[in-house]
């Protein structure tokens, strides 16, 4: 059963299943509360009833106060509806407004992707959560200063742990260690969310995500987002790599494609190897999105990967093919020396 929740002063709606909290329902529908822990005590989540029935999963949460009680506050992150509700609390509508936090967090579980791409799951502490939109990335804060910065890869309704997708570069400080010394369980400090590359989800133009190498991470954690609320608009990923072995996780693409009517995908590669038999795309990933679109008018395109193919895709889809200048999102990934870097 599900129940229709209505937000004050927006009008927003949306509905609530059983067993699921108002906030949980809330960020699975794109619509983005202010939180912090998810767990009950920092009332981050915290807004008032005007209507109908809550039930907490736990008993009351020790995040509330008696006063706040008597005033008709709940906190969304452990009340579940049991009735039509009309509540009242205040809507994150850009990533300026999330609180970007620094904390603590530890490597839960390492996956070699590919031969040059490791997946970490970082795990914050018991009672921490960090609020992001979907496309966003953290920095890892190394102990002597510098810092790598890394697109969170994971949707914002699945928090449980911060996914990052770490491309091995030579010589690289931090990436030498995460394949060659790091070890599940170690502890680690980052700080985010960062970033305007996200979705934007007040609009309804059809979307191109272009996306090169790990530019794959957000355009994934924006694509789980997409389907996770239902999105209708259609959506074409476009992914360029060099061979096969680095559309890393090429199945998943291919999967949703199956799955939504309304998803395409088009992986390009620039240098195929003989013994992958490829019979796809080739070429540069933006020369693609150009011989398939005569025009990108009323379109959003969406890119990540390397500083060339953002500069590029931008110069040419604004130039050539009438794209709007407001309607190109980028987000270039850089590798150097000292500074926050992909």
């Amino acid at each position: 059963m599900s129940f229709k929740v209505t937000i004050q002063p927006s009008g927003h709606v949306f509905t609530a299943n059983e067993k699921e909290s108002v906030l949980d329902a809330a960020i699975r529908q794109g619509i983005n509360f202010p939180y912090g822990c998810r767990g009950g005590s920092c009332a981050g989540c915290r807004g008032k009833l005007l209507q109908g029935e809550i039930r907490y999963f736990f008993g009351q949460p020790p995040g509330l106060s008696p006063i706040d009680v008597d005033h008709g506050f709940v906190l969304f992150c452990q009340a579940e509806a049991r009735s039509d509700l009309v509540i009242e609390v205040r809507e994150i509508a850009s990533a300026q407004e999330i609180r970007v936090k620094n904390l603590p967090c530890r490597v839960e579980k390492m996956e070699r992707l590919a031969h040059d791409v490791m997946r970490l799951l970082l795990k914050l502490p018991t009672g921490e959560r960090m609020q992001f939109f979907s496309g966003q990335y953290i920095e890892i804060l190394m102990k002597d200063g510098r810092r790598r910065a890394f697109s969170i890869a994971n949707a914002p309704h699945e928090d449980n742990f911060i996914e990052l997708h770490v491309r091995y570069v030579a010589n690289g400080d931090f990436t030498e260690h995460v394949f060659s010394t790091m070890k599940e369980k170690e502890l680690l400090r980052i700080e985010g969310p960062l970033g305007t590359f996200y979705l934007r989800e007040d609009s309804d133009k059809p979307i191109i995500l272009m996306a090169g190498g790990t530019g794959f991470a957000p355009v994934k954690a924006i694509l789980e987002h997409a389907f996770a609320e239902g999105m209708t608009r259609p959506i074409h990923l476009y992914w360029g790599a060099r061979a096969k072995r680095d559309l890393y996780l090429d199945a998943l693409p291919r999967q949703w494609a199956q799955e939504h009517s309304n998803f395409t995908y088009t992986p390009v590669l620039s240098e195929p190897m003989a013994e992958d038999g490829w019979q796809g795309r080739t070429g540069f990933v933006h020369e693609a999105v150009m011989a398939d679109y005569a025009t990108l008018l009323g379109y959003e395109v969406y890119a990540c990967g390397p500083p060339i193919m953002v500069k590029t895709g931008f110069e040419l889809f604004t130039t050539q093919r009438g794209l709007s200048v407001d309607d190109y999102f980028s987000d270039a990934f850089e590798f150097a020396k000292d500074s926050k870097k992909k």
